[in-house]
């Protein structure tokens, strides 16, 4: 075995699978089952039929999703448990045929990066989500599109670029997420303060 591609597909596909689930699914599985991309024995599932069909449509539905205000947050909480698990699955499947000891640090590893990944994504669209103008909204959704496809380029043509850039992404998220959980915090409380003066300014005098 090939130890940095198949380290750069691992990483590469939970750091996906936290912006673009289904669409990660779909591209992976159509590439493999085309012959474009050479996928480990775990990962040939996803060129099965019936899972390039459930995931194609759910990766229409998630674009929609993506590029609706609010609902886009509703999206991605819901997807706190699915997009984790399916990448940690992921992250697993390409180490099958390394033991039982690859695969478990595998699945550590994937299921950090697509928890991080999920959760930074998440908590930066609900915040953007606080401007009334949709164009943020919009602009960061655009701009994942094109980090998400940029990735998975990387992941097979240039997999040792992609290590890097995702060791700088995990100093990234590092700094960030502290920072997106006082914002949402300082968000809930405000919220909170609104909703106290609407329940008392509602009561009658």
């Amino acid at each position: 075995m090939d130890m940095l591609p198949n380290v750069a597909l691992a990483g590469g596909l939970a750091w996906a699978s936290g912006i673009r689930l289904y669409a990660t699914i779909f591209a992976a599985g159509m590439l493999g089952r085309f012959g474009y991309v050479h996928l480990p024995d775990g990962l040939l599932p996803l060129t099965d039929t019936w899972v390039l069909v459930v995931s194609g449509v759910l990766m229409l539905c998630e674009f929609l999703a993506d590029k609706i205000p609010a609902f886009d947050s509703v999206w991605d909480a819901v997807h706190s448990f699915i997009r984790i698990p399916i990448g940690t699955l992921l992250a697993w499947g390409v180490f099958k045929d390394s033991g039982a000891g690859a695969q478990f640090a595998a699945a550590l590893l994937g299921g950090a990066m697509v928890a991080g990944t999920h959760f930074t994504k998440a908590g930066t669209r609900a915040l953007i989500n606080t401007s009334p103008e949709p164009f943020s909204n919009w602009g960061a959704s655009v701009g994942e599109d094109i980090s998400w496809a940029g990735g998975l380029y990387l992941m097979w043509q240039h997999p040792l670029a992609l290590l890097i850039l995702l060791g700088l992404f995990v100093l990234l998220m590092c700094w960030m997420l502290p920072r997106i959980v006082r914002g949402l915090r300082a968000l809930r409380q405000r919220l909170q303060r609104i909703g106290a003066t609407l329940s008392g300014s509602a009561q009658p005098r």
